[in-house]
């Protein structure tokens, strides 16, 4: 693939390259060819155009994944208009209060979402398009009217002729450009506005180019993760376009048993993946197999033990379709017991670091070049460094600088002024370590980390990591009440109920539990007493508990 310095290129590039191919399908629905893209970011220019849409105005996206989502983003950043992707789990009120923030003109929007949508509480918006087929649920301009009604006529008038490669035009770029505004759904509870340039979109894509290299035009993937989250964006969505790949969006919050169609039908080469996916199918499939007295034994005779696990990986190989080359897991931290099986039985899978404020990469290595712990080596055109007295084995919060970092938050300078230096570096919140290769090794969030009494640092993810491991367990948060840890766990359910065991019961293994993690860790550390929740930890879209929640007022 020839380099370019420009995202708008490249995309203008696969479109060109790859006119005959499949782009994008809905799975089990409808289905686009790169030339049927093509033809409808045409439409969509002529749209903004007629409608007032000058470079640098806002449009804003909200649904589920689809291949219209994908073809209204790609409108937007290659007419020169500034996206605003805006998660569809959002409430109506959040939803209203970010497009009046954020200023956009237009909104594309689920049909099922503008039900419950208010138009008198977002008056500055030009209308509104229906997801599916763009047509209008409110228009507040009569150009808009009037430019919807005749699209296909204004279209066949700008392209009289065969419409080709050639007729298809894209906006030209500067690198410090505003080219999307993706507010954040962390678990501090406040959405803010990330400000990302065509540059920084730019950057991580460029980085997806030279080190995946293992995609080719036409191969398929399953996009599983959210595009208005920065991870499902790029990595799935720009990463994969640009090479000419065939996506395939779920088009609905998917069960096991889709997902597990969709990779039998599509056999992705590349899954991207929050670890929650990959933790489940390994705990509810392979760990009680080899818990069974049997394997046991024979998990213990040399060369059987290879053959068993060779067994393992074939069949968890073809869970994901067969021909995978490699897993990348991000958005949280794997589970440690987990991650060492996937090890043992040399599994392609790999884990990255990122956040929307970097576009999203900061990390990244091959599951090959891997290390244990680590979430990968410093991508190109970015440099990290630890606020501590030996960054390599003293933790501390992670600075990072480079092309992928956002210019800051959108009309928020407060906000920004406090993770941002004037020269660039970015706070990231995190807490850990950078080794001499510049692989990053994770300790939890700084605002997560609790003062132990005589001033150490107690990072809870680190606790909890230890408790999802032992049994009956699904999730657990650490919390600090007056000094004391406390253990809110949300235990697995459905397995205690196949195990015919009561509250009681539940109760007494989960005080052993505590008893039996305690005397694994330091005695500031240790839990003091247990809550158990009843319901599954709130979760932000990328699957992260939405911790605030649960703190308690000290």
């Amino acid at each position: 693939m020839e380099t370019k310095l420009s995202l708008n290129e490249y995309l203008l590039q696969a479109i060109t390259d790859n006119w005959e191919i499949p782009a994008l399908t809905d799975f089990n629905g409808t289905s686009y060819q790169y030339k049927d893209v093509a033809r409808k970011v045409s439409k969509l220019h002529i749209l903004f155009e007629r409608t007032g849409i000058r470079t640098g105005d806002k449009v804003a996206i909200c649904g589920r994944n689809s291949a219209q989502w994908a073809v209204a983003f790609i409108g937007t950043v290659t007419y020169g208009a500034v996206a605003v992707p805006i998660l569809h789990e959002f409430k109506p009120d959040n939803i209203h209060h970010l497009l009046t923030h954020s200023e956009s003109k237009l909104l594309f929007v689920d049909s099922a979402i503008w039900e419950n949508l208010d138009p008198a509480s977002m008056p500055g918006i030009y209308g509104a398009l229906a997801m599916h087929d763009y047509s209008l649920l409110l228009c507040n301009n009569d150009a808009l009217a009037d430019t919807r009604a005749h699209l296909n006529e204004y279209f066949g008038r700008q392209y009289p002729e065969r419409f080709t490669a050639a007729n298809l035009k894209v906006h030209v770029e500067r690198p410090d450009e505003l080219a999307l505004i993706n507010y954040t759904s962390g678990s501090t509870g406040f959405s803010k506005g990330v400000m990302l340039s065509y540059r920084a979109l730019w950057s991580n894509v460029q980085f997806t180019i030279d080190n995946l290299t293992f995609l080719n035009p036409g191969d398929g993937l399953v996009n599983m993760l959210p595009m208005a989250h920065m991870y499902g964006l790029v990595v799935e969505l720009l990463h994969p376009f640009v090479k000419g790949c065939h996506m395939h969006f779920l088009t609905r919050t998917p069960s096991p048993r889709v997902i597990m169609d969709a990779f039998a039908r599509v056999k992705p080469k590349l899954i991207v993946a929050v670890p929650l996916i990959i933790e489940k199918i390994i705990k509810t499939k392979v760990f009680p197999l080899l818990e069974k007295p049997m394997m046991k034994i024979l998990m213990r005779v040399p060369f059987v033990d290879d053959h068993l696990l060779a067994k393992i990986k074939q069949q968890l190989t073809a869970t994901f379709g067969g021909n995978l080359h490699e897993m990348i897991i991000g958005g949280a931290g794997l589970n440690h017991d987990v991650e060492e099986f996937l090890r043992r039985i040399d599994f392609p899978f790999t884990v990255g670091y990122g956040m929307t404020e970097c576009a999203p990469l900061i990390s990244y290595a091959p599951w090959n070049e891997a290390r244990k712990g680590s979430c990968g080596r410093i991508v190109t055109r970015m440099k990290a460094r630890v606020d501590s007295a030996d960054g390599t084995s003293i933790p501390g919060v992670i600075w990072v600088k480079g092309d992928n970092v956002m210019t800051g938050y959108y009309k928020n300078d407060d906000a920004t002024a406090s993770v941002l230096t004037d020269d660039g570096w970015l706070n990231t919140g995190d807490i850990g370590c950078i080794d001499s290769d510049d692989f990053i090794y994770l300790r939890g969030r700084d605002k997560n980390m609790i003062l132990g009494p005589s001033g150490q640092n107690i990072y809870p993810e680190e606790i909890e990591q230890r408790l999802n491991n032992m049994p009956y367990v699904s999730e657990s948060v650490i919390i600090s009440d007056h000094g004391k840890l406390v253990a809110l766990i949300y235990p697995d359910y459905e397995l205690c109920n196949r195990q015919n065991m009561d509250a009681s019961r539940i109760e007494n293994v989960m005080n052993e539990n505590i008893a039996v993690l305690n005397q694994e860790i330091p005695a500031y550390s240790q839990i003091s007493r247990l809550t158990l929740m009843s319901e599954e930890f709130e979760k932000t879209p990328k699957r992260s508990i939405k911790r605030y929640l649960y703190q308690l007022s000290e």
